[in-house]
């Protein structure tokens, strides 16, 4: 069974012989500098951040073998690759950028760890300049944990593999696909010894992504691979090379996670559409073998009346809305929204409104929303 790059490392830290190893990790991790353009890094696990909010990584764990990245300021460029490992093992390095916490170093200004259940949105992009003379992914490391963990093994690791060249294949096996953000991806789950890993493989090469991380973390939850109740640790995105490497890039990276209080620490305000307040939704669905109705009731547990709301979630996989009832429910990307009707479009403090809308489904289990944010904000879920 494969070890990926982060967790292989992550185990080796129990080894007594490479503590001195993952000490200076932690060290050097502990020790990053601001960036500024086309900065060389070539030490072993060197670090820097650019737009003041983001850490780059060299992270070349699995090789003796020299590894250099030219770091920009929206990104980074692999230079240097020498040095190769057998393509039915781990990679030899996971260059990288991220926002979030891994091993003790933090991101300026991030404000993860969160708690899933607290989070509204985690938009996430990414610009991607691919080879062909190399066996690489190009992929996500999505970190979650029951504790708020900043340093240490996560608990399940999220992967999604925009592109793979050569014959390499994520942790585990192909347990089937899931339609994830308005894609399909194959899915593939297992574990390392160490923690679990989910990985989305997209089925042809991706330059370039733009998405809601939570709509991944939904996936997970609703698999049982996480809960509601863990924490969201870093959003990390890069290449995991077997051989070569040189001219891989990140060319732009964003990543921001709204909690919908508010600025969410990385200079994103949370979504528009009315008055944001506390709420609760309550969904109950009847299904048959291959459609579905749903009633939602949203509560303002808020002391301040809601005037014109927006209630948004994401649509399980092989779902899809025929028809709706006292709101205007639109889909885009396998995200729902909902909006009022001119006669309900006020909710007072304590008061409810409920809504409908029937659908089909593709068979087999039968899944609900497990997340809701009204006008940005994330609700309780009854």
């Amino acid at each position: 069974m494969r070890l990926t790059a982060r967790l292989l490392r992550r185990v080796r830290s129990a080894v007594p012989a490479l503590a001195l190893v993952v000490g200076s990790l932690t060290a050097v991790a502990g020790t990053a500098s601001p960036a500024h353009a086309d900065e060389l890094i070539c030490s072993q696990y060197g670090t820097t951040t650019v737009q003041g909010r983001y850490v780059v990584q060299n992270n070349r764990w699995g090789t003796s073998a020299t590894q250099c990245i030219n770091v920009t300021s929206t990104g980074f460029r692999i230079t240097q690759a020498d040095g190769s490992v057998p393509t039915n093992g781990a990679p030899k390095s996971y260059p990288s950028i991220y926002n979030g916490c891994h091993y003790t170093n933090c991101s300026p200004g991030t404000n993860l760890p969160l708690r899933i259940d607290s989070i509204g949105s985690a938009p996430s992009s990414i610009s991607y300049t691919y080879v062909d003379n190399a066996v690489y992914n190009a992929s996500y490391d999505i970190w979650l944990d029951p504790t708020p963990k900043r340093d240490g093994v996560n608990q399940t690791e999220i992967m999604i593999w925009l592109n793979r060249v050569g014959p390499i294949q994520p942790i585990g096996s192909r347990v089937g696909t899931a339609t994830v953000g308005g894609r399909t991806w194959e899915v593939w789950t297992g574990s390392n010894g160490s923690n679990n890993v989910i990985s989305f493989v997209a089925p042809s090469a991706l330059r370039s992504l733009s998405f809601d991380v939570m709509d991944f973390v939904d996936e997970t939850v609703a698999r049982g691979m996480a809960q509601r109740s863990w924490y969201l640790t870093s959003v990390q995105a890069g290449f995991e090379p077997w051989q070569g490497g040189a001219g891989l890039a990140v060319d732009s990276f964003s990543s921001s996670v709204n909690t919908g209080s508010g600025n969410d620490g990385g200079g994103n305000e949370p979504p528009t559409g009315g008055q944001p307040g506390a709420c609760e939704v309550t969904y109950t669905a009847n299904s048959w073998s291959n459609g579905f109705t749903a009633e939602t009731t949203v509560t303002n547990t808020g002391s301040t009346a809601i005037d014109g709301w927006e209630l948004s979630f994401p649509l399980p996989g092989g779902q899809s809305i025929t028809n709706a009832w006292n709101a205007t429910v639109s889909t885009a990307g396998g995200t729902v929204t909902a909006r009022p009707t001119d006669h309900n479009r006020t909710i007072a403090p304590g008061a409810s409104r409920s809504f409908g809308f029937q659908g089909t489904h593709s068979g087999g289990a039968f899944a609900e929303p497990t997340r809701f944010t009204l006008n940005g904000t994330a609700c309780t879920v009854k």
